[in-house]
């Protein structure tokens, strides 16, 4: 995700030096201020926080090990509970109560080279970004309530973070000015319904609250730059901008079995929709950990269209193959600004140049249903590659986020034991009774991810520091476990 405001550079730097002004906000001129902000507060909202997982903007549609693996080829499968994600409408397929939680680990490393040659890369302070993108899914079908009015309906929630983690360069690299380190801990809260209208068609209707919650990073989307002396600021100064808020958004899906049964689907047709959302952001500009003016803005969170479709050549008791191809388009089109007020009153207007994205990803699953000699368990093998193309000009590039086109290739393997087995040989897989809290099954999601972005030479971007060629190669490891009940 990109956007920055040195793209203002020479509409806001004053015609003649402005020393940096320490008396209370409210005393200050706020022409000082809209220049002060203008360097800063769209790095904020644009250019920071997502994990460079994807070339699709700031968003991170990797929500699930076994999605992961296929190349995040699911939506037309989802047949686990990262189904609230993928395609809601695919709850109604899940018996029981499920639960599954998941972590990412991911390791980008981007490489940095100017026009005159100099290189530096960024620097996560580990091994690892910090804190790594998670989830928490949980669902319930409510065929066995007893009630026939609730037979076909079925429940689930969702906690994850759509929008990244964050990254980090030195604070003395070249393009410091504009951002160099940032987050985004967003948190999205997926209450949805999924209703089965036949025993070929579900449809699933959910809401996306987006918010930022204390136990998730700093609790705040943050961003950090150094002064390069414009807008009065001493030069060298660390500037920060944090910001919190909280909005809402719809979602809704379709499932539908062209070939077979919903049990076992032979052909499946998926299309998810999730809608535009806009979050309002209130937080405060610091110099040097000083607050120099409160500001909000608005953050657009762009409309996703989702086609899947998923064949399954081979299908019997005991063995399933599955090929997929799941298009994602996002209307990053719809953003076209990042307007800025100040607690001054002053008005700052940045246009934005975006484009509408595309992503494909193929993927196949063969599983054994049955084991030899160990028919209580299942085996997935998994593998898959997802095409996605930035949809960000350079004009409007951030380094933080270096955002490219991009090849991810995926592999993935997955273990599920039910009833007669034992989970890692601790652990009975599955308990006698037929109780609603009666633990059924065990499984655990294992994937990995190589993401090859072609390297971007950017070139003519308002501050000349961000120009030059990003290389950025990143590894990602995903482990989801599934408890159903």
């Amino acid at each position: 995700m990109v956007s920055h405001f040195a793209s203002w550079g020479k509409s806001l730097t004053p015609r003649k030096s402005l020393s940096y002004d320490a008396r209370p906000m409210h005393d200050r001129d706020p022409r000082r201020l809209l220049c002060l902000v203008g360097w800063v507060w769209v790095p904020l909202l644009w250019g920071v926080g997502a994990s460079p997982a994807c070339a699709d903007g700031f968003r991170n549609p990797f929500q699930g090990s076994a999605a992961i693996g296929q190349g995040n080829a699911f939506a037309a499968q989802a047949d686990d509970p990262t189904a609230v994600f993928y395609n809601p409408a695919a709850m109604t397929r899940l018996r029981g109560i499920q639960h599954a939680v998941g972590v990412q680990f991911v390791s980008p490393h981007t490489r940095f080279t100017s026009p005159s040659g100099a290189q530096t890369t960024n620097d996560l302070g580990g091994p690892v970004g910090w804190p790594p993108p998670g989830q928490l899914y949980l669902t319930a079908n409510l065929e066995r309530s007893g009630l026939p009015v609730l037979r076909d309906l079925s429940l689930g929630l969702g906690l994850l973070s759509l929008y990244g983690f964050g990254n980090k360069y030195p604070e003395r690299a070249p393009f410091s000015s504009t951002s160099y380190q940032g987050s985004l801990p967003l948190l999205d809260i997926k209450p949805t319904v999924a209703y089965r209208v036949s025993d070929r068609l579900s449809l699933g209707l959910g809401a996306d609250i987006f918010t930022f919650a204390s136990f998730i990073g700093e609790g705040q989307t943050e961003s950090l730059s150094i002064s390069s002396g414009a807008g009065g600021i001493p030069a060298g100064s660390r500037v920060e901008l944090n910001g919190k808020g909280t909005t809402a958004g719809l979602n809704a899906s379709v499932l539908y079995t062209l070939m077979g049964t919903a049990d076992r689907p032979r052909v499946n047709l998926a299309g998810v929709w999730r809608s535009q959302a806009v979050l309002p952001v209130r937080g405060q500009l610091l110099v040097d950990g000083g607050p120099v003016a409160d500001a909000s803005a608005k953050f657009l969170l762009p409309e996703v269209w989702t086609l899947g479709l998923a064949v399954w050549p081979l299908r019997d008791v005991d063995r399933a193959w599955k090929v997929e191809v799941d298009v994602d388009y996002t209307r990053w089109r719809s953003v076209r600004n990042a307007d800025v007020a100040l607690s001054t009153g002053a008005v700052i207007t940045n246009p934005q140049q975006w484009n509408n994205s595309v992503s494909i990803a193929a993927g196949t699953e063969y599983k054994w249903l049955r084991l030899p000699d160990h028919e209580a368990w299942q085996l997935a093998l998994r593998a898959g590659y997802n095409r996605s193309h930035t949809p960000i000009p350079d004009a409007n590039y951030n380094p933080v986020i270096p955002d490219a086109d991009v090849h991810v290739w995926s592999v993935g393997l997955g273990l599920f034991c039910q009833q007669g087995g034992r989970f890692l040989g601790l652990v009975d897989c599955g308990g006698a009774g037929g109780g609603w809290l009666t633990r059924k099954a065990i499984g655990l999601d294992l994937a990995y991810q190589l993401l090859l972005f072609e390297p971007r030479t950017v070139t003519g971007h308002p501050n000349p520091g961000v120009n030059g060629t990003y290389r950025t190669t990143t590894n990602a490891g995903s482990l989801t476990l599934r408890i159903n009940f």
